[in-house]
């Protein structure tokens, strides 16, 4: 069984861009281009990791993950921000900024998928 992840930004080249280089790797990739269409494919899809961007027109990446919180269903699912809100420079090496996991656009498929690797399996 794939390991699915759900993309959500409101860029669809981001989105499109993600969704290549994941589903290259093995990786079932699900997408969504405004918050409250990935909250929705979110409880509906159960991932197993979404990817989120930060600042989006309807509502932001930080109300969709604190909902995602706030529902037993999806409480325990892990979000890695993938944002331009911070510079690559603002983001530690552990990519753990107050509890939270984060990627600063723009950012190499490799740190990326090192990343997902750590949330997932824990290396």
């Amino acid at each position: 069984m794939k390991t699915k992840i759900l993309v959500v930004d409101d860029e669809r080249v981001i989105v499109e861009v993600v969704e290549e280089e994941l589903t290259a790797h093995g990786y079932e990739v699900y997408k969504a281009f405004t918050g409250m269409e990935g909250l929705r494919k979110c409880k509906s899809l159960r991932p197993d990791v979404v990817i989120l961007d930060i600042m989006m027109p309807d509502i932001d990446g930080s109300s969709v993950a604190a909902e995602m919180k706030d529902d037993p269903n999806t409480a325990n699912i892990p979000v890695i921000f993938l944002t331009g809100a911070v510079k690559p420079s603002e983001v530690p090496d552990s990519h753990l900024v107050g509890g939270q996991f984060f990627l600063a656009k723009p950012f190499k498929t490799e740190d990326l998928l090192k990343l997902l690797r750590m949330v997932l399996f824990g290396y």
